[in-house]
């Protein structure tokens, strides 16, 4: 789909690696570039006229993503320097202050470290009591495990919309639906989510949710915050500088602007939140159920394949997202990595940033293919031909 619009793809390599980052089309690239040759200046600080053409052109971006994701105003959106700054900024900048001793958190053991990490350091901080929602037997969030962990002191409830090695996609509206009947908040990482399927946060109803932009065409060091309105409004910046200010005369004398700008200090990634307008255009001129029905029928077109490969162990044999997450029977995985690199595949391995999942899976390592808008079946035939020969693998290691 699309190939023909991704310099990348021109270097002879099949790239499987979409959860962790993905490749750039030619709009994006070209539109980096014309920041930089063109109207290279400051954002919200000039009076002039190619200041004014970056003002127009960041807060266009800004309500592309409000569109994008059907926030229902743009001061809702924050531009931040991708999802983990965003979850640190929520975490932090909101519920640093809020949560108190004994307040529970719901997360699962496979989320990403940049939805645990932030959570941990307030729980060794506040107090604050980490829970887990039990995994069923596919490794799935549902509903029923949820209430399970529910209790009158949940507080938040935070989890990945989709989760970058199981790939289960969790029904986040009924969540949603579920943690407001006892007032408790809903953090979302749409990481893996955004860049696949449609978002609308007001039908979910989430009150925060975090995503990035190299996830889904655009560049590296750009993310979204988005946040309820009334929510945003008390959410502490963490960082303070140039920007979010209208005054400061005195340690008891600051003031700051409304938002947007109030969470966005000092210069930002102007460039990278510019040519991110074009990778949204981009996404949406193709369609995001057309991207999901894609992915969903190549990954049904591989697991079909390697189900009948007796050495390959799946972890993840069903989900609705484009993530395979597999191991070579007593071969590292990592190992298996470097063979395919030799014929120019591109997949990941490891524990991809979800260390405490070993916990449910009983693996600490898997190699994880990630499929995108521009990945084929005849890329899968190639992957499963490599994959098929154990031998051949064992002898290319050595």
């Amino acid at each position: 789909m699309n190939r023909e619009d991704f310099p990348m793809l021109k270097n002879d390599i099949v790239y499987l690696d979409n959860g962790a980052t993905t490749l750039k089309p030619y709009c994006v690239i070209e539109k980096t570039t014309e920041y930089y040759e063109k109207y290279s200046a400051n954002a919200h600080r000039g009076d002039y006229d190619i200041s004014y053409k970056v003002d127009m052109e960041y807060e266009n971006t800004r309500d592309l993503v409000r569109k994008f994701i059907n926030a229902k105003h743009k001061e809702e959106i924050i531009f931040t320097s991708g999802a983990t700054d965003s979850l640190n900024k929520i975490i932090f900048g909101f519920f640093g202050k809020y949560l108190e001793e004994g307040d529970e958190v719901i997360i699962s053991i496979s989320e990403h470290a940049s939805n645990v990490l932030p959570w941990f350091k307030l729980a060794n901080e506040l107090g604050i009591v980490i829970k887990y929602v039990p995994l069923d037997d596919n490794l799935y969030v549902t509903i029923d495990n949820l209430k399970k962990v529910i209790t009158n002191k949940t507080k938040v409830i935070s989890l990945a919309h989709i989760t970058n090695v199981i790939g289960d996609v969790r029904p986040i509206k009924e969540i949603c639906k579920l943690a407001h009947s006892i007032d408790a908040f809903v953090v979302v990482d749409a990481s893996q989510s955004a860049p696949h399927m449609k978002i609308d946060v007001q039908d979910l109803d989430c009150d925060f949710l975090a995503f990035s932009a190299h996830k889904m065409l655009g560049p590296t060091g750009v993310g979204v915050l988005y946040g309820k309105k009334e929510l945003l409004e008390n959410l502490e910046p963490t960082t303070y500088g140039g920007g979010m200010n209208e005054s400061f005369d005195s340690p008891d004398e600051i003031y700051l602007k409304e938002l947007p700008a109030r969470l966005e200090a000092g210069t930002p990634n102007i460039a990278g939140v510019i040519a991110f307008g074009e990778a949204l255009k981009y996404l949406e001129n193709i369609g995001m159920d057309n991207i999901l029905a894609h992915e969903q029928k190549l990954r049904k077109y591989l697991i079909d394949k390697l189900i009948k490969i007796p050495h390959i162990d799946i972890i993840n044999l069903e989900s609705d997202s484009g993530i395979v997450a597999f191991n070579v029977d007593g071969i590292f995985s990592q190992d298996v990595a470097y063979y395919l690199n030799k014929y120019n595949f591109c997949v990941r391995a490891g524990s991809h940033c979800a260390k405490i999942l070993k916990k449910g899976v009983g693996v600490t390592n898997t190699c994880r293919v990630s499929i995108y808008l521009y990945n084929t079946e005849s890329e899968m035939d190639n992957l499963v031909e490599l994959l098929k020969d154990k031998e051949k693998i064992l002898k290319e290691m050595l």
